[in-house]
């Protein structure tokens, strides 16, 4: 081998690790991850159904604030992999994260979180400040769930509420991209951070099913210390009482804001059956969020929801107004 070559490659792989590249840092964003942003969506359409908002406003709101959020998204990513990397080497897959596999300096690490973060902010400010305040939120939720000395994921059940708080946050966003004035009711955010919790849980009981079959109980609690704690009977519980919650909120929404509504239930329903079904699966597709849709059962559910609620949110239907009066009838008439 020439001398110069040797050389390079003693460089190359310094501490025994190769040396991080450009795409090893970029990767570090999780830019595949961008479809998650599609919980943006439900607040968005909520908003232009339950207000009145300035349509030629969109045109610069939808796209600045999808650049936001995925920003934003991207500067936790970073952080993430990058604290996780000691505690990602025990897992199976997640071991072959680039953060775990080459060696990376802090310094180009937290230079492109600050990079994101601060480039997630500069484009929220340019839509308002509610959306500029949410997204400082988002900023907050990623720093308690994975920076010392809170590290929320490190603790039972805080970990699945502290992680799904991004669910509330994103409906935020898309409400704020329509409406800068008003706040979504505070039911239907309880009951996206609900649903967000089930989705968190039906992860963990995904990866503890697979990893505790596999690799063994003893590796899983290597990987996340929170694991030492949850047993596979706690975390279905969880997912049913997550489930019953996110019903109960819904339905006060329901009967408050708009009982058409209640056409969308039995889908939602759906959802959360299949969701549930795909964490009992070897290798579910619910442990990899970035591949749900490769899930055909999941992807016509999801569809057929999207459109029932598309159509309940600005379609009326009389005889749902009239069989709701019908069945509220006043206790003095008892």
């Amino acid at each position: 081998m020439p001398a110069n070559q040797e050389n390079t490659t003693r460089v190359d792989t310094l501490g025994g690790q190769p040396q991080g590249q450009a795409g090893d840092y970029l990767s570090l964003a999780r830019f595949d991850h961008v479809t998650k942003h599609v919980f943006i969506l439900p607040g968005l359409i909520l908003a232009l159904a339950l207000t009145e908002p300035d349509l030629s406003s969109l045109i610069v709101n939808i796209p600045v604030g999808l650049l936001s959020a995925v920003c934003i998204a991207s500067s936790n990513y970073v952080i993430n992999e990058w604290l996780d990397r000691e505690r990602d080497a025990a897992h199976p897959a997640k071991s072959k994260r680039r953060a775990v596999v080459v060696e990376m300096r802090p310094g180009i690490v937290y230079g492109e979180y600050l990079l994101l973060a601060i480039g997630g902010l500069l484009l929220a400010a340019v839509i308002g400040k509610l959306f500029f305040v949410t997204s400082v939120l988002f900023l907050i939720s990623g720093i308690v769930y994975n920076v010392e000395p809170i590290r929320a994921k490190d603790k039972p059940y805080l970990d699945v509420l502290t992680e799904c708080l991004n669910n509330p946050i994103r409906f935020l966003l898309g409400w704020a991209i329509v409406d800068q004035v008003t706040l979504p009711p505070i039911s239907v955010l309880a009951a996206y951070w609900m649903a967000g919790a089930f989705l968190m849980a039906a992860k963990r009981l995904g990866e503890y099913r697979d990893i505790a079959a596999n690799a063994g109980i003893a590796v899983l609690k290597r990987y996340r210390r929170s694991f030492e704690y949850y047993t596979e009977e706690s975390l279905t519980v969880s997912c049913f009482v997550y489930a019953m919650m996110t019903a109960f909120l819904l339905g006060v929404f329901l009967v408050k804001y708009r009982v058409e509504y209640i056409l969308v239930f039995p889908f939602i329903s759906g959802l959360f059956a299949v969701y549930l079904w795909l964490a009992t699966r070897p290798g579910s597709v619910v442990q990899r969020p970035e591949r749900l849709f490769h899930s055909r059962r999941l992807d016509v559910m999801l569809t057929l929801t999207v459109i029932v609620f598309l159509f309940a949110s600005f379609v009326d239907v009389p005889v749902l107004d009239f069989m709701a009066a019908s069945f509220l009838v006043p206790i003095s008439s008892l």
